[in-house]
């Protein structure tokens, strides 16, 4: 790699890192081709993406941004798995490594706080951006189908009275 291609390496990790909600460090020694790709189709069904960079550029990267603390995990062979989504790129990365033993995460950080093994695990089960806007919205939605159950409800217990009247009135 010549120092302009490095240039580029450093611009696009250092992008990476400032606009990333999360960041997964990963020891990666003995994966497959093929459980790479496994994983990053898994991040980028998920909305998060995976990158392997050498440790020296992307400490250079690192430098000034709001996740510098990951600087310390960046050692052998690291993966950088990352999403805009705070919780995305965490859940993608404890999935794989619970199926690939060769997968261990390191630690990673979610803007300024530093993530170790276990913060990583904490993260990865809290809800997802979209997990929470659903339930935001049903609970938005249930006081408007409780007034229109509620509205709907006299009329409804009316009829019934009336029907029964009718029915006992044939009888």
């Amino acid at each position: 790699m010549d120092r302009a291609q490095k240039e580029t390496v450093v611009e696009e990790l250092g992008q990476i890192f400032e606009s990333s909600g999360v960041v997964v460090v990963a020891h990666y020694a003995g994966l497959t081709v093929a459980d790479m790709q496994d994983l990053r189709a898994r991040a980028s069904a998920n909305g998060s993406s995976v990158r392997v960079a050498k440790n020296r550029l992307a400490k250079i990267a690192l430098d000034g941004k709001p996740c510098a603390s990951i600087a310390e995990y960046l050692t052998g062979m690291t993966v950088l798995t990352f999403s805009e989504d705070p919780v995305a790129a965490a859940k993608v990365s404890e999935d794989f490594a619970k199926e690939n033993d060769k997968f261990v995460i390191l630690g990673g950080a979610m803007g300024e706080n530093a993530l170790d093994r276990a913060g990583v695990t904490a993260v990865s089960k809290m809800p997802s951006r979209e997990e929470l806007i659903s339930t935001i919205v049903g609970m938005l939605g249930a006081p408007a189908s409780n007034i229109a159950g509620a509205i709907g409800a006299p009329a409804s217990n009316i009829a019934s009275i009336l029907s029964t009247i009718e029915d006992k009135a044939a009888a």
